[in-house]
């Protein structure tokens, strides 16, 4: 297959989105000596478009006053225009690519492959990819045909963000997304309420999920936190069962972290979980069960069951201050 390469660079604030730096390592695995072309949508996105530039030998932009906000129903018809036939076009696995991505694979008569976790390679026009299945416990190797092209979506923290290197170019298409029209607009952003603490200034957190079993057990790592001086964070069924509040939770529908440190507890790992994890930390896990998914972006995995685990771990990091 000699379809042309695409990736589609999410940004914020003036910044590319951590998601566009784990594409770029994406697509050099996905097809090694391939040289990916990004696109840029948005209003006032130099800086943004010449950021793109150091991950991507070269970056489509398209500055328009009607895309400063993300919106797919504008989005999808501009790349139906300007993507040729049977390209393949990488996508984060993000509420916007959710948005995106299958209504485009439609229109562009291409395969949809969602949640992408890993790439076994090319053979003519099967592409090879790894998803998870059953929650994780289950790697699944699935050949998706790509004859006609194909829109797929990568998981968070699925692949290592790929390494800068000055030298793209930046070519502005801008007058090729003039004119376009939706039927739904963008009002405002609402922010989550911070809470007692902002965790996403936080440099380490120490994360509790639906492992630690009880919430008498939250004291346990209350005192591990305190030992290490880090924050407290947590995933979404702690959250659910009221045991901390809301704006301590991580993933796509808690708050973004970019910590230095992050230590997960009890965690499984689920992509909404992940998703909220940015800027490639130092990841310790520590889960009893060994197929965790969490162990697969892992810096250092532990098997261990919390109750036991903890206690010890606080004594050392006490004694060794």
């Amino acid at each position: 297959m000699n379809a042309k390469l695409f990736v589609f660079v999410s940004h914020r604030n003036g910044k590319a989105d951590d998601s566009a730096f784990e594409l770029a390592s994406a697509a050099k695995t996905m097809l090694p000596g391939s040289a990916a072309t990004a696109i840029v949508c948005g209003s006032g996105v130099d800086a943004v478009a010449t950021e793109a530039a150091q991950l991507f030998a070269e970056v489509w932009k398209f500055d328009q006053s009607a895309l400063a906000y993300p919106n797919a129903e504008l989005i999808r018809p501009l790349l139906l225009e300007v993507v040729p036939a049977g390209s393949v076009l990488l996508l984060a696995h993000d509420t916007f690519g959710f948005d995106l991505g299958p209504g485009l694979s439609v229109k562009l008569g291409a395969a949809y492959v969602p949640d992408v976790v890993g790439f076994d390679g090319l053979d003519g026009t099967a592409l090879k990819v790894v998803r998870q299945e059953f929650a994780g416990q289950v790697s699944a190797h699935v050949n998706a045909n790509v004859a006609n092209g194909a829109v797929v979506t990568v998981r968070s923290g699925a692949f290592k963000p790929s390494e800068v290197s000055p030298g793209g170019q930046v070519i502005d298409k801008s007058d090729e997304a003039a004119g376009l029209t939706a039927k739904r607009t963008f009002i405002e952003v609402i922010e989550a309420e911070a809470g007692d603490i902002d965790i996403t200034r936080e440099d380490v957190l120490v994360s509790v999920g639906r492992g630690i079993g009880d919430k008498e057990n939250i004291g346990l790592v209350e005192e591990l936190t305190d030992a290490m001086g880090a924050a407290m964070s947590c995933s979404r069924p702690i959250v659910d069962a009221k045991w901390l509040d809301k704006g301590r939770q991580v993933g796509t529908s808690g708050k973004t972290v970019k910590p230095k440190v992050y230590l997960a507890l009890g965690i499984s790992g689920s992509f909404q979980h992940l998703g909220g994890l940015k800027g490639n930390p130092f990841l310790v896990a520590v889960n009893k069960n060994p197929k965790a998914p969490i162990f697969q972006v892992a810096t250092v995995g532990i098997i261990a069951d919390l109750l036991e685990f903890l206690p010890v771990l606080t004594e050392k990091v006490q004694k060794a201050k």
